[in-house]
């Protein structure tokens, strides 16, 4: 791995740590030291070096949220009446459990939100008494998901 200024180049050896653990972060170093030909040791310390110039950062266990009863999954345009209140509107939306992502973006809204919801009835109740209350959220536009069909991480 090679640091300069802001990117930061990784080799082959890199490539095929990052392939094995972003298919599965569980798997152990024993079997990407043979996958790389390199000692435990020397996986160890490429792992440090990524976490430490923030290629990585720690592991997750994925949850499936139609298997827990959130079978809506939902993106919300929102419009503020100013941006100045863009600190305190997110700061409101991460109190809401079923916001999972918060963007700020370019275009027509000041805030793009992901969400999941148990069905079309809790994204109602969510948007009529807790998204629209927001302070400064003058409206929103609304899309559901029909279905998910891709999710990934960069590819190497």
């Amino acid at each position: 791995m090679k640091i300069s200024e802001q990117t930061i180049s990784i080799d082959g050896i890199d490539k095929i740590i990052l392939k094995l653990l972003t298919e599965d972060a569980r798997t152990p170093i024993m079997v990407i030291s043979k996958a790389t030909g390199i000692s435990g040791a020397a996986v160890h310390q490429r792992l440090k070096k990524m976490e430490k110039a923030k290629v990585i950062s720690g592991s997750q266990i994925i949850l499936n949220p139609k298997i827990l009863g959130f079978k809506t999954m939902a993106f919300i345009g929102i419009y503020l009446d100013k941006a100045i209140r863009n600190p305190e509107a997110v700061k409101q939306l991460a109190q809401i459990d079923e916001v999972i992502e918060c963007h700020y973006t370019t275009g027509n809204w000041s805030i793009f939100v992901k969400l999941l919801c148990r069905d079309n009835e809790h994204l109602m109740e969510l948007l009529n008494k807790k998204i629209q209350s927001v302070e400064g959220v003058s409206r929103t536009e609304t899309f559901i998901s029909l279905q998910q069909q891709l999710n990934r991480q960069i590819s190497l």
